[in-house]
């Protein structure tokens, strides 16, 4: 077998693994991006998606898409790449909790130097309009759920760069934004100047030590607990956060963990929410069209 078609099957067997889910084609292509080989460039990646063939008319149409992406924007292969390539998930030999968190902080400033709306979802491409549009979704779901409320006091882990601040500031009381990254929580407060209901901080991450009980009647936390897995300090926050969750109250929790088991993600969150009386309302599904993270909602 040439060279040539040991990489086309190489991309192809990547394709298809990274379609098996049903995720979105932007979610593909960041899947595609973080996991082959760097020596394959955005036209050769499109050229070898579009030989792929795929029994279903629906993987069709989002291997087309993936093609039309990596041929209408070449350069966003290199921004994913290098974003996501800012951020390792795997722990250094010895390397302690705190040594992960203190890492992963410095990792974080890497990522939004690269790409702003990137370094906080990759699904957007590294794209403004696709992060709002994203965001968007998950506003309206978590108003749907009943989340929000014009008197109500919200703490929301792992700010980021403050879009779901901006995205839902006409829709609570009070909403607090934590984030280890000095550099996401500097453009979160340029971008949040105007909203005398936001307040951010930069936190360490190992505690939530500034909030008395009893402090917020929600809390929100998208994409900020896998690093908690992987830094050993889950159960600890997971801990914390019910100590400052108002009850009633609600905790959504927009993907637990990237280790690839939703059944181990939801064993540990019903056996966290068991032992500080929560109910799990919703427990690992995927209702976003525009990214494939897993869902929980959680009532006390």
């Amino acid at each position: 077998m040439s060279v040539h078609a040991q990489r086309r099957t190489s991309v192809r067997r990547a394709v298809e693994d990274c379609m098996a889910d049903g995720a979105c084609a932007e979610a593909v292509l960041v899947r595609l991006a973080l996991h082959l080989p760097p020596t394959i460039e955005a036209a050769e990646l499109a050229e070898f998606v579009l030989k792929v063939r795929p029994a279903d008319t629906g993987d069709a149409e989002r291997l087309r898409k993936v093609a039309g992406l990596l041929r209408h924007r070449p350069g966003v292969l290199a921004t994913l790449r290098a974003t996501g390539g800012a951020v390792r998930h795997e722990r250094g030999n010895g390397e302690t909790d705190i040594a992960v968190v203190t890492r992963l902080a410095s990792s974080f400033d890497a990522a939004a130097a690269i790409s702003t709306a990137a370094s906080v979802q990759l699904g957007s491409l590294g794209d403004d309009e696709r992060l709002t549009a994203m965001t968007d979704e998950i506003v309206e779901w978590l108003e749907a759920r009943e989340f929000t409320g014009i008197e109500r006091d919200i703490l929301d882990i792992g700010c980021g760069i403050g879009r779901f601040e901006r995205a839902l500031s006409n829709s609570f009381k009070r909403m607090v934004g934590i984030d280890i990254s000095s550099r996401m929580i500097s453009i979160a407060s340029e971008q949040c100047a105007a909203l005398g209901n936001v307040e951010l901080r930069q936190t360490s991450g190992l505690d939530l030590a500034d909030f008395d009980d009893d402090s917020f009647d929600c809390v929100l936390a998208v994409d900020s607990f896998p690093y908690l897995v992987l830094a050993g300090m889950a159960e600890r926050l997971f801990d914390e956060i019910a100590r400052v969750l108002k009850r009633p109250g609600r905790l959504a929790l927009l993907n637990y963990s990237y280790r690839g088991s939703l059944s181990l993600d939801r064993a540990d969150i019903g056996r966290l929410a068991q032992a500080h009386q929560l109910r799990v309302v919703i427990d690992g599904e995927k209702p976003f069209g525009s990214w494939d993270g897993d869902a929980f909602l959680l009532a006390g």
